[in-house]
């Protein structure tokens, strides 16, 4: 692997050029295929396709993080990549995102909801019987969690549908994340959040009229009295304490049974490297760290070529494990 030589060793200037940095995604030479997935009742969860020139040798399920979507720059990114390198690549919305809160019926999403990426996951792997290309998934923050959180669900039965698993920065635990994001040195990105979250609500409610008490917006403050008075509430969790400590991936670690990296920047604004200080980290042997010194927050812009290093990390690995895979073993 090519070690890593950061653009940006600032955590904060890593993480904002993660996200702002220009990314392109080859439309003319992979068409998108737009595609909706029925999840549950009266829910809809979009994804967008694109598929190699030849046939695919893997394919990869990209979740995106808080308040995101399928054209979240990583998301783009990776996909060019996978599809450069003859996977397919498919960029999934959560429930409500990437403009789908009318098909959301009367819910949105949250930070462990991994039932409509199973579904997903479950119908892909259908389409393709009775023998296709290893499916593996890629989650980036609150994506990560989810994808971990899946992983350790599904258990011993996960090999069925899926041949591996990525997770990018990763809040891992949720309640330590959330009490990270209040800290004052990651003010802008806590008043992004929360006003996105605000305003999905609103929008919601404009669709839904009487779903939500819009009067308690305006004392929310921050990630967890939002999570508090709304999420937890809509879920039926009760409150964000049981929402954060049901919903964490870190729980699930020990249960994972396919191969699984963990990518991870230690200077992470938003994300305490603490919690990786976890014993399925040292004790499952489908777990792999990859801890780096210096990234930010879905960064890992490099100095050196290629400028994207995550994604050829990723997709190597993909590479390796797929080999395996098909030559009838996994490590």
């Amino acid at each position: 692997m090519r070690p890593f030589v950061p653009y940006f060793r600032n955590p904060h200037l890593a993480t904002l050029a993660g996200n702002y940095w220009r990314r392109n995604l080859d439309e003319l030479r992979f068409p998108v295929q737009t595609r909706f997935y029925d999840t549950a009742p009266d829910v809809q969860v979009l994804v967008h396709s694109k598929t190699p020139a030849t046939e695919p040798v893997a394919q990869l399920i990209l979740v995106h993080g808080l308040e995101g979507s399928s054209s979240a720059g990583y998301a783009r990114s990776l996909a060019q990549a996978a599809l450069e390198a003859g996977f397919a690549a498919h960029r999934f919305n959560m429930r409500s995102c990437g403009g789908t809160e009318h098909l959301s019926g009367r819910t949105l999403y949250h930070s462990g909801q991994t039932s409509d990426l199973l579904a997903v996951v479950t119908q892909i792997s259908r389409q393709q019987l009775p023998r296709g290309a290893p499916i593996f998934l890629a989650g980036f923050s609150l994506g990560g969690n989810v994808v971990l959180k899946l992983a350790g669900e599904l258990g011993t039965s996960a090999s069925e549908l899926i041949a591996g698993v990525m997770a990018v920065s990763t809040p891992i635990d949720l309640a330590a994340c959330v009490r990270q994001l209040d800290k004052r040195s990651n003010l802008i990105y806590a008043r992004r959040f929360v006003s996105r979250l605000k305003e999905r609500v609103r929008a919601k409610e404009r669709l839904t009229p009487g779903l939500f008490d819009l009067s308690a917006l305006q004392y929310i403050r921050n990630i967890y009295e939002f999570d508090d008075r709304f999420t937890a509430q809509a879920f039926g969790f009760g409150s964000a304490d049981n929402y954060y400590a049901t919903q964490s991936s870190n729980q699930f670690l020990e249960r994972i049974r396919v191969p699984t990296l963990v990518v991870q920047a230690k200077d992470d604004p938003l994300i305490p490297f603490a919690v990786y200080d976890h014993p399925a980290i040292t004790s499952n042997p489908h777990l792999r760290l990859l801890a780096i010194d210096q990234g930010g927050h879905l960064g890992f812009i490099s100095k050196t070529r290629p400028r994207f290093w995550l994604d050829q990390v990723l997709v190597n690995w993909v590479g390796e494990v797929r080999n395996k895979v098909t030559a009838g073993f996994v490590s």
